[in-house]
């Protein structure tokens, strides 16, 4: 660490990054203060620096929990950053289809899911694609490593501003219903996708095998080393023919060779057999 991040914040970003691989640099000290000063709150404490010493001298699973949580809880909207669901749907799924015609199963993983926009995203997408999926085994799986962001996902419930960003009128027509002063995504949608609380430094193994898996804006916080080993582990999760797709500021050169660029899809890679 570096000698100009205060003790603290030191202690804080240890914590963080023991438990979820994210790197926070002495620069990131503003964002550690302004997400961590609610938690600090909930338990009592009089500044950031006072929960930090806390921990330092107590190590309390809950805490820490909720110090993580703060921390690795990023913004999500539906159909974010728009092309990689484009790729998906003109690209990707007409393969997979052809591919899978005899069993006539697709399996998706929506990591770092956040409050679950990814997943829905997907979900819709697969019911709009094409009448070739009807009667095929779908299943989404969805995970992060937020509790809180997991049980948002589960509920499917959604402000005004949320399903705003993203979202057809159409498709909110289709997929949503008005519950309270929020909106709430259709059961049938919600039935196609499991949301698990997941570490993706643990074993991600334990989740089965995915045709696609979308990791997106998520390994841009973790060193060198992590994002390796994140990828080599997803890579082994993945058949020949299936796809990794990165968020657009990512990459897998200079990290990994259990990846190469899927032909022709920029931002999509296949595993290396």
């Amino acid at each position: 660490m570096s000698e100009s991040m205060s003790p603290g914040f030191q202690m804080l970003a240890q914590i963080v990054r023991d438990q979820s691989g994210i790197v926070l640099t002495a620069d990131k000290s503003y964002l550690v203060e302004s997400r961590l000063r609610p938690v600090a709150r909930k338990y009592n404490f009089v500044s950031v620096e006072a929960l930090a010493e806390s921990l330092r001298a107590w190590r309390d699973a809950i805490k820490i929990s909720d110090v993580v949580d703060a921390m690795t809880t990023n913004e999500s909207f539906f159909f974010r950053d728009n092309y990689p669901f484009h790729a998906l749907r003109e690209r990707l799924l007409p393969r997979l289809a052809k591919a899978r015609a005899e069993a006539r199963r697709l399996r998706i993983w929506s990591a770092a899911a956040a409050s679950g926009q990814e997943a829905y995203s997907i979900a819709m997408l697969l019911r709009e694609w094409s009448p070739a999926l009807d009667g095929w085994a779908m299943e989404i799986v969805g995970t992060d490593i937020s509790g809180e962001m997991i049980a948002r996902a589960r509920a499917g419930l959604y402000a005004q501003h949320e399903i705003e960003r993203g979202l057809s009128l159409a498709l909110r027509e289709k997929y949503f219903q008005r519950c309270g002063d929020k909106w709430q995504i259709s059961e049938a949608l919600r039935r196609m996708i499991r949301f698990e609380r997941h570490n993706l430094l643990h074993d991600n193994a334990a989740l089965g095998t995915f045709d696609v898996v979308f990791c997106r804006n998520v390994l841009i916080y973790f060193d060198l080393p992590t994002k390796a080993r994140v990828l080599g582990t997803i890579a082994r999760m993945i058949p020949g023919d299936g796809y990794l797709i990165l968020g657009g500021a990512e990459t897998i050169l200079g990290i990994t060779e259990a990846f190469k660029p899927a032909p022709g899809v920029a931002g999509v890679y296949a595993p290396v057999r």
